[in-house]
């Protein structure tokens, strides 16, 4: 019987080199990911939709649950997320609650991928 030899691969010295940039940091890419993931809903993303068409670039959270055919503990869940994400920020008014975007927050978010 023959041994077959087995080559390993051939490793090319400039393709080891250390990149420019440091990889991203837990942290970072903690942070990153809390974007992504609010992003990634479909009725988030009409959230943040809705809020930046408003007329004085805010909504209240009354106005939100209708035009997502949604209850409103479900729509308090998905604004939650977006101002943890730093999306979107909450001031409240008496007894409801209004949202406006985070200046630059969706121009920040767009180059999240770029910065990697």
């Amino acid at each position: 019987m023959t041994a077959l030899q087995t080559l390993g691969p051939e490793v090319d010295a400039s393709c080891c080199t250390p990149a420019a940039k440091p990889a991203l940091s837990a942290k970072e890419a903690r942070q990153r990911a809390l974007v992504f993931k609010a992003l990634a809903d479909p009725n988030r993303l009409r959230l943040l939709s809705i809020v930046k068409a408003g007329e004085s670039g805010e909504a209240c959270v009354c106005d939100l649950t209708e035009p997502l055919d949604l209850g409103q503990p479900t729509v308090s869940h998905h604004l939650k997320i977006l101002v943890e994400a730093g999306l979107l920020h909450r001031e409240k008014r008496g007894t409801w609650a209004y949202f406006s975007l985070v200046p630059g927050a969706l121009d920040d978010a767009a180059g999240l991928l770029a910065t990697l």
